[in-house]
C-alpha cells in the first residue's frame, strides 16, 4: 500500500500523473517534465516533497547526539542555520544523505530521505531515545524553487522569509499557523523549503500557485537536481560508496576529533589515493543517457564504469549522466563511450554542475 500525500487531491484537480516512489504515491507530472522543469529554470515552481521523513531532536543534549551519528560537525552550526550531512556506516559508505536545520530552544530538524525514514529514524532513537520525535504524518513539505521563488516565497511569507540568507532557516507566522522555512533546495535553484501542519498546507501550496510558482513534479525534480550535478541516494551515493569518492568530503568534519559511526573509515579512506571518482559526463551526440548504461573507453570491449544517474538535459538539449570513473579517466576534457542500446555515443568528462543557475541583474 502506496502512502498518500495529504494533497492528494489538489495534485489530482490539477492532472497530475502519479507514480509509485519510495513507499509514496507522487505526482510524477502535470503538463510535462520538460515544461515543468523549464518553469523552474525560468520563473519559478511549486513541488511537494512530503514523502521527505522529518524528525526533530530536542534538548540540551541534543547537538551531541547528532555528532555522534553525523559526519558533519553540527555542534558548531549556528541557530538559524542549515547544513548537509550524511549517515555513514562503520566501514564509511553513506547509509544517506540528510539536511539538519538548528532551530532556537536547543531543536533540530533532520530530513531523511523517504527511501531510508524507518531505519534513519531508529538511528536517531537509538542515541536520542524520547529526544527525536518524527512529524511526517502531521506535517508538509513544499519546496518553491526558480529565478522568482524568493521573491514569490516573500509575497507569501512576509519580510521573514526576505531577509534569509543561503542556507538559513527560521520559524515564521503565516496568518496565525507557524511555517519552517529554510533558504534550501534540490534544483541547483535559488528558493526555499516549508514545512506546515497538514492542516494549513493545502492554503500554503494554493498561495504559491496564485503567486506565480507552477506546479512541477517528481520527474522535472530529477532532471533538474542532475543538471546541478546534485546526487540521488540509491543511485549516485549508498552503503558502498563513501563520501570523498563521491565528492561529498566538505560534508565530512574529522578535526573535531568527535567520534561518530564510521569515522576510523573516513580517516583511512581520506588518507588513500582515490581509486575511483564520480565524475560528470556530457553526450556528444544526440543521445538520451540512463542509469545503468555501460561506460567503455573508446574502442573497448569492457565497460570500465556504468551510470549511476542519466537524463536528457532539458537545459542544455543533450544527454547528461554520472558514473564512478577510474581516477585516471576522471579528468575533464577526456573522451569515452556510453552504450546506448547497442550504440557507442561519444560522452566527454566536464566539470560540475552541468548546468549553472542564471544570475538575476
Amino acid at each position: 500500500m502506496l502512502t498518500q500525500l495529504v494533497l492528494r487531491e489538489r495534485h489530482q484537480a490539477l492532472g497530475a500523473r502519479f507514480a509509485p516512489f519510495a513507499g509514496w504515491e507522487m505526482p510524477l507530472q502535470y503538463e510535462g517534465i520538460v515544461g515543468e522543469h523549464n518553469a523552474v529554470r525560468e520563473h519559478a515552481g511549486v513541488f511537494d516533497v512530503s514523502h521527505l521523513a522529518r524528525a526533530w531532536v530536542e534538548g540540551p543534549e541534543a547537538a551531541g547526539l547528532l555528532r555522534s551519528v553525523t559526519t558533519f560537525d553540527v555542534t558548531a552550526l549556528p541557530v538559524g542555520k542549515a547544513h548537509y550531512s550524511l549517515y555513514c556506516n562503520e566501514g564509511g559508505g553513506i547509509d544517506d544523505d540528510i539536511f539538519i536545520y538548528h532551530l532556537p530552544g536547543e531543536r533540530w530538524l533532520v530530513i531523511h530521505n523517504a527511501a531510508n525514514a524507518d531505519a534513519d529514524f531508529e538511528r536517531l532513537r537509538a542515541v536520542a531515545g524520547s529526544a527525536a520525535s518524527e512529524v511526517t504524518p502531521e506535517t508538509v513539505m513544499l519546496a518553491v524553487q526558480g529565478p522568482a521563488a524568493v521573491g514569490i516565497l516573500s509575497t507569501v511569507l512576509g519580510d521573514g522569509f526576505a531577509g534569509l540568507e543561503q542556507r538559513d532557516c527560521a520559524e515564521l507566522d503565516w496568518g496565525g499557523t507557524p511555517v519552517l522555512v529554510a533558504r534550501t533546495g534540490y534544483t541547483g535553484e535559488d528558493g526555499g523549503e516549508c514545512i506546515a501542519g497538514a492542516d494549513r498546507a493545502g492554503a500554503l501550496w494554493d498561495a504559491f500557485v496564485a503567486a506565480g510558482a507552477a506546479p512541477a513534479g517528481l520527474g522535472a525534480r530529477d532532471t533538474l537536481r542532475l543538471e546541478a550535478a546534485l546526487p540521488l541516494h540509491g543511485n549516485d551515493i549508498d552503503a558502498t560508496t563513501h563520501p570523498y569518492e563521491a565528492g561529498l568530503g566538505f560534508a565530512v568534519t574529522l578535526d573535531d576529533e568527535a567520534p561518530f559511526t564510521g569515522r576510523e573509515a573516513l580517516v583511512e579512506a581520506k588518507a588513500q589515493p582515490r581509486a575511483r571518482r564520480l565524475a560528470h559526463l556530457q553526450a556528444q551526440e544526440r543521445g538520451v543517457l540512463r542509469a545503468g548504461f555501460a561506460v567503455h573507453e573508446p574502442g573497448g570491449d569492457e565497460p570500465v564504469a556504468h551510470l549511476t544517474s542519466g537524463a536528457f538535459s532539458p537545459s542544455l538539449r543533450l544527454g547528461i549522466g554520472m558514473a564512478y570513473l577510474p581516477v585516471r579517466l576522471a579528468k575533464p576534457g577526456v573522451t569515452l563511450e556510453v552504450d546506448v542500446r547497442g550504440r557507442a555515443l561519444p560522452v566527454e568528462v566536464v566539470r560540475r554542475p552541468f548546468y549553472r543557475k542564471q544570475r538575476q541583474a
